[in-house]
């Protein structure tokens, strides 16, 4: 069952990945960010409401706030300080580079996660799963080379080194996810909702620096309604996510990699919507890292 709740995931982000790409689009990015996150707190808290006002109702609904310890908060905090930073690079980047650019290293993730999996919860990978994750670094290699025919060179342009600092550090989150909610035995609607919490009020210490003192910036940014379809859809991604990692055999490794899936979405759904280059070219690598996926949930 875990597993089917990780495709659910991959769809809700891959939805999340086409409204992101549309906010963002000659748009300001922190408050864009900043925008998403209240957009998916709200969500999250009207359900924290309802569990204050009538928590027996809102317990025969499947959601449950627990009470948690501040030495708890404290790793939430620490969670959404490393998220927080992972955006901010991740929604730079999309800014300035094709979604079927930013995806496929995103889809590297696996690649963190999978180490990260062996060396702390010492996960086992097969010879197949071995295999997978290769082709999938390989692949994303191969996009490399097509960015460098949209005048992208991986070497040089500094939005390439953010999107691979926002894919290591979002992977370190994914690998810190399962300790806390198999270790602190968080369930996903608290950790949903503090995060959420502390992740605003990070953001808004950054944007207190960088968008709010500057009128050019303020009347710059762009209200869209896609802002709040990407924290809505993030929510619903995270939660499918949380709930698969409650399974005491649910791994952290192939879990990542399921989520990888969404990459179908965002490279041929947002290649035609953004009418983006070289997208039968970039069929090939996508064909491998679907491979690499299949080959490491099917072995």
């Amino acid at each position: 069952m875990w597993m089917y709740l990780g495709l659910l995931a991959a769809l809700f982000l891959g939805l999340h990945n086409l409204c992101k790409k549309h906010a963002v689009q000659g748009n300001e990015v922190y408050p864009v960010l900043f925008g998403t996150v209240f957009s998916g707190f709200v969500f999250i808290a009207a359900f924290y409401v309802l569990a204050l006002i009538d928590p027996e109702a809102a317990l025969n609904k499947g959601f449950h706030f627990q009470n948690i310890p501040w030495q708890t908060h404290g790793f939430i905090f620490i969670k959404s300080a490393i998220m927080a930073s992972s955006w901010v690079l991740a929604y730079q980047a999309l800014k300035h580079l094709p979604i079927t650019i930013v995806t496929p290293i995103r889809s590297a993730g696996p690649f963190f996660t999978f180490i990260g999996a062996i060396v702390i919860y010492k996960e086992s990978p097969n010879m197949f799963q071995w295999m997978g994750f290769f082709l999938i670094i390989f692949s994303v290699m191969l996009y490399s080379r097509i960015g460098k025919k949209e005048g992208i060179n991986f070497k040089r342009n500094k939005w390439i080194f953010a999107i691979i600092a926002a894919t290591f550090l979002g992977a370190s989150s994914g690998l810190y996810d399962k300790f806390l909610i198999q270790s602190l035995e968080l369930n996903p609607q608290t950790l949903q909702f503090w995060f959420c919490l502390y992740t605003l009020l990070i953001l808004s210490i950054i944007l207190g620096f960088t968008w709010f003192p500057y009128a050019a910036k303020r009347q710059a940014f762009k209200f869209r309604w896609s802002i709040v379809g990407v924290g809505v859809l993030l929510q619903a991604a995270d939660y499918f996510y949380f709930k698969a990692l409650q399974d005491p055999e649910a791994l952290i490794m192939l879990l990542s990699a399921i989520k990888r899936s969404q990459i179908i979405i965002a490279v041929v759904i947002g290649g035609l919507i953004f009418k983006e280059k070289n997208k039968r070219k970039k069929l090939v690598p996508l064909m491998g890292i679907m491979t690499g996926v299949f080959l490491i949930l099917y072995s």
